[in-house]
């Protein structure tokens, strides 16, 4: 259960698509005017991602991986099929994209309106290609269906979350005296950039504790060698005025 906490908030607020790794930009800041857009993007984004990413783990532990055909007999097990990463990957994404371009203009027409094209072009937000990639670069720590099911949820949300911050914030400034020169975009990337540097102090909610036992472990090996060079020494010096 810890893995899994750890992997969601690391996912939400430490490696955060938009302000960790910026991706996405493009939707994120066109369609962050006002929140019902905002979170209708959002909402998409965090479903597409809990398809793709737990789709394409399956593909790459049993099709693409070297090894990964191995199910199919023992003469398999020497493919290396890893060139159609990105082929297979980018169809999983279309093919979801689709799937929800349709059930948001059955379900929703305004919503579908409002979007325009950027709901198609979530197909090529590299967010959402992002996430495939960055769950098959850490197989080491995304090694079971159930957490990449986990990273795919968290790292959609991390994105909406990102996008629906930015819009509320949007929307306030319209309001107020922004200086002429940062009207648009110009205040837009200073809060975005505010926001990254806010969320960049969470990561060491996971990582200062680690340091300070380093830390410490790193103390305790330098005395010791430090000791041990001392007491070499002093043998050194009892031998020789020994035998003087």
């Amino acid at each position: 259960m810890l893995e899994y906490l750890t992997l969601i908030f690391k996912s939400i607020f430490v490696e955060n698509m938009i302000f960790a790794t910026f991706l996405g930009m493009c939707s994120y800041l066109a369609v962050s005017k006002k929140v019902s857009t905002a979170i209708g993007l959002g909402a998409a984004v965090v479903f597409v991602q809990t398809l793709t990413v737990p789709m394409n783990w399956l593909l790459n532990e049993y099709i693409l991986k070297e090894g990964a055909l191995r199910w199919l007999g023992e003469e398999y097990a020497n493919y290396d099929l890893s060139f159609l990463t990105y082929i297979l990957f980018i169809a999983t994404v279309a093919t979801m994209v689709q799937l929800v371009e349709i059930v948001v203009e059955k379900f929703s027409p305004s919503l579908y309106n409002s979007l325009g094209i950027f709901l198609p072009l979530i197909a090529v937000n590299c967010a959402i290609l992002g996430g495939s990639l960055f769950m098959q670069s850490r197989a080491e720590v995304i090694h079971s269906f159930g957490l990449s099911v986990a990273y795919g949820v968290s790292s959609g949300l991390g994105w909406a979350i990102a996008i629906l911050a930015l819009a509320a914030i949007r929307e306030k400034i319209r309001y107020s005296h922004v200086p002429a020169p940062l009207r648009g975009l110009g205040i837009t990337f200073i809060t975005t950039g505010l926001m990254a540097i806010g969320f960049m102090s969470f990561g060491g909610m996971l990582t200062g504790g680690s340091s300070k036992k380093e830390e410490t472990k790193k103390e305790t090996t330098v005395r010791q060698e430090v000791n041990t060079d001392k007491l070499a020494n002093n043998t050194k010096d009892l031998s020789n005025d020994f035998s003087k």
